[in-house]
């Protein structure tokens, strides 16, 4: 019996292998870097534009109904009795009443409260009125507080940070400001950004901008080199100080990944001895000049770095 589970066991070995092996064998030629740039540089500064974020979350609780495109006025509303909504990719995420997603902005400061979101980027961003605004359950009431706005009026203040919705989330449960501008992010319970400690090892993100793309299990961007190869086998021709900015992703389980395709999903060995994770075969990078989760800097750099999509191929390269 132990003889006969042995055999088996390595024949599934090699067949994995050879699957493997395969896979990269099928890399279809070298990637045209002459392609459109999409996004050479990140969103920046700004308040954002439409952001297509994480998409929609778990509702809180069944009183939480949708809002429809044509009830934006709700933004304006008082936030209500505050809830926590479990989000499969950000753990949990602070929401209003009605179950609209509450967020934080990076040029804010929270020691002194300070809101610098005026004019367009308030119509963007509606801040939340501290008015009527309690706690519900797993919110410290006392992180709630409230901060004057250069308009006089008062706004919701999360342990010290201004509180805002999004114009773009039309219903319960929408997370589409999720990362906008690199600046814009869900609200923990506790006022900080909402939690990413919980991802796998390798998933997607929905950028603004990008779209679809890959992220380590910090929520950080994942990038591939255009001069590296994937065929008939990975290496990676980043080196030395090309290291020091774009560190090389280390190897994940297959298992800790999500919405990456499976095929060509393993790890080499570099030409320093580290081992290197790959997409479709592709060796894989973040860059050290993204700072937060849903930061995108390294687009397009030198016209040679690009984000990934789940399939591996290079977001604004066109393969030929």
């Amino acid at each position: 019996m132990k003889t006969s589970w042995r055999s088996a066991s390595l024949v599934a070995s090699a067949a994995a292998v050879l699957a493997l092996t395969t896979a990269c064998g099928q890399e279809s030629g070298t990637s045209s870097v002459g392609s459109q740039n999409v996004g050479a540089t990140a969103a920046a500064g700004g308040y954002g534009g439409v952001g297509s974020g994480i998409g929609t979350g778990t509702s809180p609780s069944a009183s939480s109904t949708a809002v429809g495109q044509g009830n934006l006025g709700a933004q304006s509303a008082s936030a209500g009795k505050l809830e926590v909504s479990a989000n499969a990719e950000l753990g949990d995420v602070l929401t209003d009443s009605t179950g609209l997603t509450l967020y934080r902005f990076d040029e804010d400061t929270a020691e002194p409260p300070k809101s610098n979101c005026d004019g367009d980027c308030a119509t963007a961003w509606p801040p939340v009125p501290a008015d009527d605004a309690s706690a519900g359950a797993g919110i410290d009431k006392a992180l709630l507080g409230e901060v004057t706005r250069t308009d006089g009026t008062k706004q919701l203040t999360i342990g010290g940070w201004p509180a805002y919705r999004y114009a773009k989330d039309t219903k319960a449960g929408d997370l589409t400001g999720q990362g906008v501008g690199g600046k814009w992010y869900a609200l923990a319970p506790t006022g900080k950004k909402a939690s990413v400690a919980s991802l796998p090892g390798l998933s997607t993100r929905n950028d603004p901008d990008l779209g679809e793309i890959v992220v380590d299990k910090n929520g950080m961007t994942v990038y591939r080199f255009a001069k590296d190869k994937a065929w008939p086998e990975p290496v990676s021709n980043c080196t030395g100080a090309c290291l020091e900015k774009w560190p090389a992703v280390a190897p994940v389980s297959a298992n800790d990944t999500k919405d990456v395709q499976k095929k060509g999903l393993m790890s080499f060995t570099r030409s320093d001895g580290v081992k290197q994770q790959t997409v479709n075969c592709s060796p894989i990078y973040t860059f050290s000049g993204d700072k937060e989760a849903g930061d995108t800097n390294g687009q397009g750099v030198g016209g040679t770095w690009y984000a990934v999509r789940p399939n591996g191929e290079m977001v604004g390269v066109s393969d030929k």
